[in-house]
């Protein structure tokens, strides 16, 4: 079955999703393609900053009907469990992406984007359009596509993304539990090899999503085990795993997780969230940066439509290469930073006795990693 749409989305997570609400806001012709069948879990620290918020309003969003928790402070402990309370500048929410992606795919149809539930195979790119594969065996044209497909997919290696070939050392698992938790406070918790969040979302739901090295987990390859084992000798997340109720039969993982640096275009595809660049989860804003990088897409794609000109596709790559990496790429090097802090037990105790010296740092480094309202 061949089809044509002006827009092709590959992925219907936060930036997908987003992108294509704000597309056919603009009334320009939008095709989604999602290999997943929603309500799905995801792994992912559920917490977004409130930076997003106007941007929200401007799609006619309203995440107060989701009921999320409201959030505005945050704690981090070390290893052997010193804590760092702070504030957050701007504050957050707290919403699962059970709930959140579901939502938004519904409001997506509604808005009149063509939703697809199949898994995109190939992209050709030539004579100026592409011709995109699904494995439904539909072959569709199209102008322009995004790339929203998270993380990491075997359409990066289709792409040749540099990345892609190289393994990753990291994982990461997440799971709901019931617990007595500050539903105020966003936490992170450091242990050998990693860190893990703490945060809650609606339904007095809290989501623990921890990251960690490979090389620390196989040596227990079960779950439970190095949640005991590990995860536990930090005493919060002994006490908070010891006193919480799951509600998850099994926690969900992934892995070949990918802090590399990424191209915000791959032969003229364009990337947004986690496809065009991942940040570290320690900062605690990369679904804040998937929404903007779907704000700042549109906006360039949503020009060109709107004034009925060709404007050079090498133009519009270049303009959004440009604005990414200006809202973008400080942030990326900050978590980079923080990670090889966090993860040094020395430097750990380091930044713990600076930070109690000089408590306003820490709101300051916050701030290193998140953006401005997104004014629209």
């Amino acid at each position: 079955m061949n089809k044509s749409s002006h827009i092709i989305i590959i992925g219907g997570g936060l930036a997908g999703l987003t992108n294509a609400i704000h597309l056919a806001k603009a009334g320009i012709p939008v095709t989604l393609i999602e290999m997943n069948i929603y309500p799905k879990h995801k792994v992912c620290g559920e917490y977004i900053s409130n930076e997003v918020l106007p941007y929200f309003d401007f799609l006619d969003i309203d995440i107060n009907v989701l009921q999320p928790t409201r959030i505005s402070k945050f704690n981090i402990t070390t290893q052997k469990g010193k804590c760092i309370q702070s504030t957050l500048p701007l504050g957050g929410f707290g919403v699962s992406r059970y709930t959140l992606d579901h939502w938004l795919w519904k409001k997506a149809a509604i808005a009149g984007v063509q939703l697809l539930n199949d898994q995109v195979i190939d992209v050709h790119y030539e004579n100026n359009n592409f011709q995109v594969k699904t494995a439904g065996n539909k072959m569709l044209t199209t102008d322009y596509v995004i790339g929203a497909y998270g993380k990491r997919t075997q359409l990066d290696k289709a792409l040749q993304r540099n990345f892609s070939y190289r393994r990753s050392p990291w994982l990461a698992v997440k799971a709901h539990y019931r617990a007595d938790f500050d539903s105020n406070t966003v936490s992170l918790h450091n242990f050998e090899g990693g860190y893990c969040g703490l945060s809650m979302v609606e339904n007095n739901m809290v989501n623990a999503c921890y990251l960690a090295t490979y090389d620390s987990f196989k040596k227990h390859k079960d779950l439970g085990i190095f949640q005991k084992e590990v995860l536990c000798k930090n005493p919060y997340l002994n006490t908070f795993f010891k006193n919480a109720e799951p509600l998850f039969g099994t926690p969900i993982t992934i892995s070949q997780i990918n802090f590399d640096k990424k191209s915000p275009v791959e032969d003229h595809v364009f990337m947004t969230g986690d496809a065009a660049g991942l940040i570290h989860p320690l900062c605690g804003n990369g679904m804040a940066m998937a929404i903007q990088s779907a704000q700042i897409l549109s906006e360039l794609l949503i020009n060109n439509y709107d004034q009925g000109l060709i404007t050079p596709r090498k133009i519009i790559e270049t303009n959004y290469t440009k604005q990414w990496n200006k809202a973008f790429s400080k942030r990326l090097y900050a978590g980079r930073a923080l990670q090889k802090i966090l993860l040094n037990g020395r430097l750990q105790e380091l930044s713990y006795t600076i930070a109690n010296i000089i408590p306003a740092i820490v709101p300051r480094i916050i701030k290193q990693t998140h953006g401005e309202p997104l004014i629209c």
